[in-house]
């Protein structure tokens, strides 16, 4: 009779499984919590330790370690001599291993010591599977309970067929492979962490992704996209954002969503209010105000031509009465941490907006840009804005209203391409210019975009995420009525820069902290 040794910690199917087995004639060999478990089920079980004559050891630490079970999955059964060897020892042939791995990613999530999680790590598992996936060819393996259902639909049909075994054979040493890169990772930060070193960037980096979904296209229509996420992604990533309603989402979707996250991370831990509408990846408005309601309007307000078709995202919840404001407009998505329900259902009106509910939180962790042939990586750019640096570089001081102004504005440039300039006065962005090829070009066009709403740039502040090069970008500014400028500093004509401030009456301050982002 054929021999199927089954032993999982995930019983999902199990029962199915084990009894189409049984009711094919195959002989169903089984360890501790799995062999209980079947026979609870009524069904006929034979314990490793009656073929290995060996009993567990260590609280089941050893079971499965034996001549007799690997000599059986290993056993090439077109080779004589293979055939002669195990029938001198007397071992028999096992022709199915279903086994699922100890829970190692769970017992790390849930924050296990280095001594638990190394508990967690699993030895004959991976080992069972490993040999019968060498042997495939005469050896079914399973690893993922969903493979069960037609691996004995093809058994009950005949036979399952060299393409398949080799599909979940792939699926196996694929499965290994990630488990022991998830301990190896683990193992290596816990053994850095205990030398109290810094990590540095490894050698060798291996990035471990999982398809969330396919997506109707890339950038452009003739492009297949899909989008991933990390294995163990952050719960306020956007791997795990929840989707209320509205259509698929789209490459481009996801590339503004990450953006309107960022944007607004800013202010994640604030009390105020903040919202920001995002187009192709860069604001076009950003506000904070004491309400939800006002800081959507004035953020709107900053640039109502661009806002239209863009993503709004807030730092707190959408009320039934912001729902309202917002359906006079037509928004690709919408971004908080909660939703009123009575929010949903205005929203529900609209059958294609998206409704996206995400947890605000700064970003963390590793920023990949992907180049042809390779993979720069870089830390994230951190979204807090600490002072300790600042110096006030000009013979004027700011007003404590000018500084509140100038704090406002280089947070909102973090999130602007470069070259970025934000002009902004009270909580509100009053224009924003990037991505130019010249810092000068980007102050004309905020200028310009100020001029299109009619604002007044007269004491307003500007910020600019990288030093300005030359004095023109502040000539430009004071022209407009600029009066509070903020910058990294750095550059080589600094001096003539600061002069120009002091020509023009600006108070110019330098954070000594570069937000440029290419």
């Amino acid at each position: 009779m054929p021999r199927a040794l089954i032993s999982v910690s995930d019983k999902t199917g199990l029962e199915e499984f084990a009894r189409g087995l049984v009711a094919l004639g195959w002989d169903i060999l089984s360890t501790g919590g799995t062999a209980r478990e079947l026979r609870a089920l009524g069904l006929p079980v034979i314990d490793v330790s009656e073929v290995t004559h060996h009993p567990e050891m260590m609280d089941g630490r050893v079971k499965t370690l034996h001549p007799a079970i690997h000599a059986g999955l290993l056993a090439r059964r077109q080779r004589g001599d293979d055939q002669a060897a195990m029938q001198q020892l007397g071992y028999e042939m096992i022709d199915l291993v279903a086994v699922n791995l100890y829970k190692f990613h769970e017992a790390v999530a849930a924050g296990a010591e280095l001594d638990a999680a190394m508990d967690k790590v699993d030895i004959g598992g991976p080992s069972m599977l490993r040999s019968a996936a060498k042997n495939h060819a005469s050896v079914i393996t399973l690893v993922d309970p969903a493979d069960y259902p037609r691996v004995l639909s093809a058994m009950q049909q005949g036979g399952v067929d060299l393409t398949l075994r080799r599909e979940l054979a792939c699926k196996v040493f694929d499965t290994t492979a990630k488990y022991d890169r998830a301990i190896a990772d683990y193992f290596m930060a816990k053994t850095t962490e205990a030398r109290d070193e810094v990590p540095a960037f490894e050698q060798d980096l291996e990035l471990r992704f999982r398809k969330v979904q396919d997506l109707r296209y890339g950038e452009n229509p003739e492009q297949k996209a899909a989008f991933y996420a990390e294995v163990d992604a952050p719960r306020d990533s956007l791997a795990h954002f929840r989707k209320f309603q509205g259509k698929e989402l789209s490459f481009n979707n996801i590339l503004d969503m990450d953006a309107a996250v960022m944007a607004i991370s800013a202010w994640a831990d604030e009390p105020r209010v903040a919202c920001a509408i995002i187009k192709h990846t860069t604001p076009c408005g950003v506000a904070v105000a004491d309400s939800a309601e006002e800081a959507y309007a004035r953020a709107v307000a900053a640039d109502p031509v661009s806002a239209f078709g863009g993503i709004v995202a807030l730092n707190t919840t959408v009320t039934a009465a912001l729902a309202e404001m917002m359906s006079s407009t037509f928004y690709e998505i919408i971004i908080a941490p909660a939703f009123e329900y009575a929010a949903l259902q205005t929203f529900e009106k609209k059958k294609n907006l998206r409704i996206i509910q995400l947890p605000i939180a700064p970003p963390e962790g590793l920023d990949f840009k992907r180049v042809y042939g390779g993979l720069l990586v870089q830390d994230r750019l951190r979204m807090e804005f600490p002072e300790t640096d600042w110096r006030v570089v000009t013979e004027r001081q700011p007003t404590a209203g000018e500084l509140d102004d100038l704090r406002f504005a280089f947070r909102v440039s973090a999130a602007v391409k470069s070259n970025a300039i934000v002009l902004a006065r009270d909580g509100q962005t009053l224009g924003i210019g990037a991505g130019q090829m010249s810092r000068v070009d980007s102050s004309r066009i905020a200028v310009m975009k100020a001029a299109d709403q009619n604002a007044d740039l007269h004491g307003a502040a500007l910020a600019s995420d990288a030093f300005f090069p030359f004095r023109d970008g502040v000539d430009a500014a004071a022209a407009a009525g600029i009066r509070a400028v903020i910058q990294p500093g750095g550059s080589v004509r600094d001096e003539e820069v600061i002069a120009a401030a002091n020509e023009h009456g600006i108070t110019m301050i330098f954070t000594g902290r570069r937000v440029f982002r290419h």
